[in-house]
């Protein structure tokens, strides 16, 4: 059986000693998670580190599991390892990776890449997506979103217009029928927010979110809340759980300022310009009440995250 949360937080960096700032950050983090699901791991989301990785892969992942992390969720893609090569390095270092946002491409043997999920121990993942074109040169990742998290201590997410109930209906099919393939390994799909979700639609009062929940098959697809997201859309994440019990076996955990003096008449995509992403455990939300419901919720994995946690100077760190 896996320790608590908040033993593995009170032993967490007394050995091996990575850094006293990992061990602080621990610390700081156990009240924060006094309530999780009895059978939920410290996980962190990779995208955190993701500037750190680029450069020192293992180095890095092997001082993310002597910080105390037990499971990780990947976003970068599996450092160009195969499926046998990527498990090997997570058992090394007595890790799990249930979750991923490295979606499979389509275009090539779907199948074959599930099959490579499954080995790697993947058990939820985006939805198949369309091979991505090379950045145009003298363009930045900027012009692509709200914020660069690389440079801006701001908070950051990507575009979101509006679209028609037509428009999100068909995702969720897609979805769907995507869903039916990847159950064959094992693997749920999950769908993920920023703050455009929980804009209404063009045509219609309702939200992404409301039809995402309506039109997917719970027993296919889930939700994974990132309930930091949902606080900058001004998006009550236990409102959530008792409209849709169950469906939420996902969570990003990540920590914000701003909430208490942002302009309630603003929009969710407006609400972001607002907000600043700052540690977990140093902002503004308290996640007690939150993780008072997980078992409500239906959680199963939490992943610690933050989206510009370089612009602290040390991601690890942070």
């Amino acid at each position: 059986m896996s320790p608590t949360i908040s033993a593995l937080c009170r032993r967490a960096f007394l050995r091996n000693g990575v850094m006293a700032s990992g061990a602080l950050a621990m610390t700081r983090l156990s009240p924060v998670f006094a309530q999780p699901a009895p059978t939920a791991r410290m996980g962190l989301a990779l995208y955190t580190v993701r500037d750190l990785m680029e450069r020192d892969f293992e180095g890095i992942l092997a001082k993310v599991a002597a910080i105390g992390y037990e499971e990780v969720e990947t976003a970068n893609g599996f450092n160009s390892m195969s499926p046998k090569a990527f498990r090997a390095m997570l058992d090394k270092y007595k890790l799990k990776c249930p979750s991923t946002h490295s979606a499979p491409v389509l275009g090539t043997d779907l199948e074959k890449q599930w099959e490579g999920y499954q080995i790697m121990g993947i058990q939820y993942s985006r939805e198949p997506v369309q091979p991505r074109a090379p950045r145009p040169p003298g363009t930045s990742l900027g012009q692509y979103m709200n914020r660069n998290s690389f440079f801006e201590v701001e908070a950051f997410g990507p575009l979101q217009p509006r679209l028609k109930i037509d428009d999100a209906k068909r995702r969720a099919a897609k979805i769907n029928a995507e869903a039916k393939t990847s159950a064959k390994f094992g693997i749920k799909l999950f769908i993920h927010n920023h703050t455009g979700e929980f804009e209404p639609l063009l045509d219609s009062t309702k939200t992404e979110w409301d039809i995402y929940l309506e039109e997917t098959d719970p027993a296919l697809v889930v939700l994974q809340l990132d309930l930091g997201w949902a606080r900058i859309a001004g998006v009550d994440p236990i409102d959530l759980f008792r409209k849709n019990p169950g469906r939420y076996e996902l969570w990003h955990i990540k920590d914000v300022v701003g909430l208490k003096t942002v302009n309630p008449a603003l929009s969710p995509n407006e609400r972001t310009a607002s907000m600043a992403f700052t540690p977990v455990g140093r902002g503004q939300i308290d996640w007690r009440p939150y993780f008072a419901q997980a078992e409500l919720a239906g959680m199963k994995h939490f992943f610690v995250e933050q989206d510009n946690a370089s612009t602290f100077g040390d991601s690890l760190a942070a």
